[in-house]
């Protein structure tokens, strides 16, 4: 059986890799090798950075207007392509094919926002700073950027980097993750279709080594990660001592607060699909409930509800699809056996699960934990699979000393139907991102993604107003000009301008 191999994108070509290493793109619901991925060589990283850099002195001067238009028919070309960049993505990462145009719409709103970021692009100005002296700023474009993607938004996280970097007038170079780079090469096809001119957006494949590449290499002028702790850790330190601005999104453990006065069937509808959806493989899932109060007495409800979720290959659509590998089945079901041996109470357990007609799927059902406490490794630790951890508090207050107490910042909710309870909340949590009554407050691309603390290194965010100051560089420019009969006068040797 001939399996395709995944091509580097250098200079506007697709071009096979001459590595000698590849690794294989499989399908997590069958184990069906899908394709061949490369890891690639420090030639071919070079080439893909020398093909952005050459690109740059054209790309940095094309209008504005001529850039806004290609993210114009590019989010047109991705609008007509759903159905099949969602079986693309959903065949190689897993989750189910709702869920996969969901990831894919997130990207496209962020597509739609790069065709449209032109007022943000403005500078500053003003006259007579000084006697007929007038001070302006331009935002111009930072050079070579790159971007290095994880696993679990193989479509929506590539669109969070590359456009943005490009309509500030950037050239890119990405790096998928090895795991899953099929849908994310198909969004590169479109983009060249919808009119990037070569060398304006490359890519390469690869791990460790092509990371560190694309941190080490000084014609990079920032980089851009999403991913785990570890690896963002490492890229945000790398990167920003070799001279370069750095943006890492990494990991997290979301809280969500009940209140007794929530709604109960839409706080506990919302927990669920929260905690399990996209079988708990993202980075914003809730993983945490913290039942405040009487609250307790809704575990029995929750139990049920999780009991009730169809797992399942992606493809048929069920509530939730297997996990990225089998290695991450392993480390899940491993974390489970530890929240048991250290005396969580296991109300649901999702190991074991079979799944008719895919019997080497790397499936985990809904997995639900009561009795947590914060020194457990399952409440430590991202889980990063379809696991929920109940803790129980008595006050309001007693739930946000928890949070806070937690190093990641990532998102945080609250149930409630008390505007007071809500606002008394959101002022003293320490988390970048709060939903009140929304379990996952990942912001419209208006605004910037804006996790904090131990689940974010560096000062901006992702996409909106934050990412145009991250992909720009300030200039500010300060001009007098002299009538003829003012042009005669003693030196000045001061740094006065009166």
């Amino acid at each position: 059986m001939h399996i395709p191999t995944i091509k580097l994108l250098i200079g506007g070509e697709f071009v096979e890799s001459n590595t000698r290493h590849w690794r294989d793109v499989v399908n997590p619901a069958t184990q069906q090798v899908l394709a061949r991925v490369p890891l690639a060589t420090a030639d071919e990283v070079a080439a893909a950075v020398s093909s952005a850099k050459r690109a740059f002195a054209s790309w940095r001067k094309t209008p504005i207007a001529t850039r806004a238009r290609i993210f114009l028919k590019y989010q047109q070309l991705i609008r007509e392509h759903m159905a099949e960049l969602a079986a693309i993505l959903t065949a190689e990462q897993g989750k189910t094919l709702l869920d996969a145009e969901g990831d894919i719409f997130r990207g496209l709103e962020v597509v739609e926002h790069a065709a449209n970021i032109g007022s943000l692009q403005l500078g500053e100005y003003a006259q007579n700073v000084a006697g007929g002296v007038d001070t302006h700023t331009v935002l111009q474009p930072l050079g070579v950027c790159a971007g290095i993607t994880p696993f679990n938004f193989p479509a929506m996280i590539p669109l969070w980097m590359f456009p943005m970097a490009i309509a500030c007038g950037n050239t890119f170079v990405l790096k998928p993750s090895e795991q899953d780079p099929m849908v994310t090469m198909r969004l590169v096809e479109l983009a060249l279709q919808a009119g990037i001119p070569p060398g304006v957006l490359n890519v390469v494949h690869g791990a460790e080594e092509v990371v560190n590449t694309l941190c080490d290499h000084p014609d990079i002028k920032a980089v851009s990660f999403v991913g785990s702790t570890r690896v963002g850790t490492h890229v945000y330190h790398r990167a920003s001592q070799a001279g370069k601005r750095a943006q890492c999104m990494l990991g997290a453990k979301n809280h969500a607060v009940v209140l007794p006065d929530a709604n109960r069937e839409q706080a506990l509808n919302q927990l669920v699909g929260a905690a399990f959806g996209a079988a708990g493989q993202r980075c914003m899932a809730t993983s945490v409930a913290v039942l405040v109060g009487e609250t307790q007495d809704w575990l029995p409800d929750l139990t049920r509800r999780a009991q009730t979720l169809k797992v399942g290959a992606g493809s048929d659509n069920p509530d939730l699809g297997p996990l990225i590998s089998a290695a991450a089945k392993s480390r899940v079901e491993g974390l489970i056996a530890e929240g048991v041996a250290e005396g969580a109470t296991l109300l649901v357990d999702g190991r074991g699960i079979e799944v008719a007609g895919y019997p080497d799927g790397n499936f985990v059902g809904p997995t639900l934990f009561a009795g947590v406490r914060p020194e457990m490794a399952i409440y430590r630790q991202e889980i990063f699979g379809p696991v929920l951890v109940v803790l129980s508090v008595a006050t309001l207050d007693e739930a946000i000393a928890l949070v806070n107490a937690n190093p990641n910042g990532n998102g945080v909710a609250l149930f409630t139907q008390s505007g007071a309870a809500a606002r008394h909340f959101q002022e003293n949590i320490e988390v970048g991102q709060v939903g009140i009554n929304v379990p996952i407050p990942v912001p419209v691309p208006l605004f910037s993604f804006t996790g904090s603390r131990a689940s974010k290194l560096g000062d901006l965010g992702p996409y909106g107003k934050q990412v145009v100051a991250f992909y720009t560089q300030t200039q500010t420019i300060t001009t007098r000009w002299f009538d003829d009969a003012a042009s005669v006068g003693r030196v000045n040797t001061t740094i006065s301008l009166k």
